[in-house]
């Protein structure tokens, strides 16, 4: 045992023997499954804990550092890999609960973990003697290596060239400085979004989750048209929890960075290990999708003014009103009820949370043999948390599976799927399964369509967590680009209203199941509002890329850039980005910075292989196709190149139409 080793040991002594009480994340977790003891961990425990295990992967990397042998894969890749396991245990409870259980302690609690996490992040991003010893793995025989080694190889040695470990000494203490600093900007950021969103819960009733509904069923327009201007000014009003500031200097820390590195744009360097891999390749997508998405936009805000000015020759509106951001979700939905007879109202009673939840677990069971079993006595970080154990046919473990499904002041708005444990094997050889966290904000007990669709979405994430079947952390589950992770959220949203799921699953209070005229029009409505969804996604898309591609902020005005960018892209007055800047915590809070085109890009990939299963003479339930994809896609996680997988399942290119013609763009 090398010396740095037996000194971590003894600093832990050392803290346990000092006070009665021991950190839970010293010691081994004698609860079930190994679910965090969530009851016994306390606020103070955070920063010993982080500091404990800095302290500890510090050891275990000089270690390997101090090795005297030829580098090869075992005797630095693996140490490596599985090196850090207090971190990821304080981490994995850590990030989760301050996203869905936030308090004033423990935001005091995360001012001094980020530039603790950041200081250790960068030490071992500019860690010359290990770099050299992967370098000399990766420039070495790779033969004898399997192919989720050599991935995991190839994505140790280019997130050190990423980072800039070939960089003069001067340049990578610049780049330690920004990364700091970019740590505590962005999760300010993130604080001031929920911040203004339960400011907004605090002065209208209801939480921002909850907008679409409440602009869809609101009839008084001064009142939507207040919600709309509240909603869509947060981080934008002047006081203490504006951004407008903050993100304007995260994006120049963003450009500046990228220069350092050699990139011309933050865009150009956070692209360059996605599938897409370069802004033009983006920007060209996106253009094509918005011009198809305006059009039909322009065709469904003719639609809604027809219907407004029935409102106005009832006299219900003044002579020469004209549709208005805070008109589009009223109006839409008048528009389809009359168009397809279908009112939300008549299908909300058949989506109630539990019965949704059930649909999903079913759906999995018969697609990949997946069987659920709800856990009542364990460790849960909040009494809404309701926890699953996940195995397969044979009863093996997959993992634990939670989900925490109502909104809280406490929590971020979104909806999002988290690991608190991740699927790899450790020293011995014994596999740690996953746990898994669906997080949603659903304001009501019964869902909208919708939010039906969100549920499948986040368990698909879910999904691709829990059937991983990988050997190494750095390449399990979800750990593949940003722009191929949606591929099997969105892909399993396909299965949210197939008829015969339907019929299992959407049943009212009286235990009856959802008429079949109603699936009917559930299913006629689908293509419905396309242009207006689709270009406010694609919107903010682009605004994302516009924000990263520019080499400065000097003297912007984010307003200003705004409309700017929006007449560019021709975005017609009456639609506004989904996510304007202020408030978008996707690209400024999440890791989605010159990637929210990803679910886009993502949903090219699931459209086509969704068709793949539609052309099927058994349809969506083709269990040999499912058994293909669960092999190909959800137990490879980022053990493989994206487009090799997909090749591998399709047997072809993507084709890349199949996103437009599935949400009626085109033919």
């Amino acid at each position: 045992m090398k010396r740095s080793i037996i000194l971590f040991a003894a600093i832990i002594l050392a803290m346990t023997a000092c006070n009665k009480r021991v950190n839970p994340f010293l010691t081994e977790w004698d609860t079930p499954y190994g679910i965090p003891p969530f009851e016994q961990i306390l606020p103070s425990d955070f920063v010993p804990a982080v500091q404990a295990g800095i302290e500890q992967q510090t050891a275990e990397i000089d270690a390997i550092t101090a090795n005297p042998d030829t580098p090869t894969f075992e005797n630095t890749i693996v140490p490596l890999e599985l090196s850090g396991r207090i971190l990821s245990k304080v981490v994995g409870v850590f990030y989760n609960i301050t996203e869905t259980d936030r308090t004033d302690e423990l935001a005091a609690v995360e001012e001094e973990v980020i530039p603790l996490m950041s200081e250790h992040e960068n030490n071992m991003s500019f860690n010359k003697a290990l770099y050299n010893r992967v370098a000399a793995v990766y420039h070495g025989d790779q033969s004898g290596l399997t192919r989720e080694q050599q991935m995991v190889l190839k994505k140790h040695f280019e997130a050190f060239e990423r980072e800039g470990i070939g960089l003069p000494e001067e340049q990578q203490a610049r780049l330690r400085e920004i990364n700091a600093d970019l740590a505590a900007k962005t999760q300010k950021i993130g604080n001031n979004i929920l911040a203004e969103s339960n400011d907004f819960l605090d002065k209208f009733g209801f939480s921002v989750a909850a907008y679409p509904d409440k602009m869809t069923t609101t009839e008084d327009r001064e009142l939507r048209r207040q919600y709309n201007e509240a909603y869509t000014s947060r981080g934008h009003r002047g006081n203490e929890f504006d951004n407008r500031q903050l993100l304007l200097e995260v994006l120049d820390l963003r450009a500046e960075k990228a220069r350092i590195l050699g990139y011309p744009n933050a865009a150009s360097y956070l692209l360059a290990d996605k599938m897409a891999h370069d802004p033009q390749t983006v920007d060209e997508f996106l253009a094509g999708i918005m011009e198809a998405a305006v059009a039909r936009a322009k065709a469904e805000r003719a639609d809604l003014q027809a219907m407004m000015d029935r409102d106005v020759k009832a006299g219900k509106l003044p002579e020469g009103s004209t549709i208005e951001p805070w008109d589009w979700w009223y109006y839409a939905e008048k528009v389809r009820s009359e168009k397809y007879d279908l009112d939300e109202q008549q299908t909300k009673p058949y989506f109630q949370v539990d019965s949704v939840r059930n649909g999903i677990f079913t759906n999995a069971h018969i697609l990949y043999g997946v069987n659920f079993e709800e856990l009542k006595d364990v460790p849960v970080y909040n009494p809404e948390v309701r926890t699953y154990k996940v195995t397969t046919e044979d009863g093996s473990l997959l993992g634990i599976f939670t989900t925490d499904y109502k909104p809280r002041s406490s929590k971020r708005g979104g909806a999002w799927m988290n690991n608190v444990r991740e699927q790899y094997y450790d020293e011995q050889g014994n596999e740690i399964r996953p746990i898994i966290v669906n997080v949603c904000n659903f304001s009501d007990d019964y869902l909208s369509i919708d939010e039906v669709e969100t549920a499948f979405h986040e368990f698909g994430h879910a999904l691709h967590g829990l059937l991983t079947q990988c050997h190494y952390p750095s390449v399990s589950g979800t750990s593949v680009t940003r722009d191929f992770v949606e591929v099997f959220s969105q892909f399993n949203e396909n299965w949210a209203f197939q008829p015969s799921l339907l019929a299992r699953y959407a049943k009212n209070a009286a235990g009856e199941p959802i008429p079949a005229e109603l699936v009917e029009k559930i299913l006629n409505a689908k293509k419905f509002n396309q242009g207006f969804m689709t270009a406010e996604l694609c919107a903010a898309s682009m605004l994302d890329m516009r924000w990263h591609e520019l080499e400065s902020v000097k003297g912007v005005d984010i307003d200003a850039f705004e409309q700017q960018v929006a007449e560019e892209i021709g975005l017609i007055p009456e639609i506004t980005y989904r996510y304007r800047t202020t408030y978008f915590n996707h690209i400024f809070s999440s890791g989605y910075a010159a990637g929210y085109y990803g679910y886009l890009w993502a949903e090219v990939l699931d459209k086509d292989a969704f068709s793949i299963f539609a052309a099927s003479p058994d349809g969506p339930y083709d269990l040999g196709l499912a058994r293909k994809f669960k092999q190909t896609f959800l137990e490879k996680g980022g053990s493989e190149e994206p487009m090799t997988l997909y090749k591998s399942f399709a047997g072809r290119e993507p084709d890349s139409q199949a996103m437009l013609r599935a949400r009626g763009l085109i033919q």
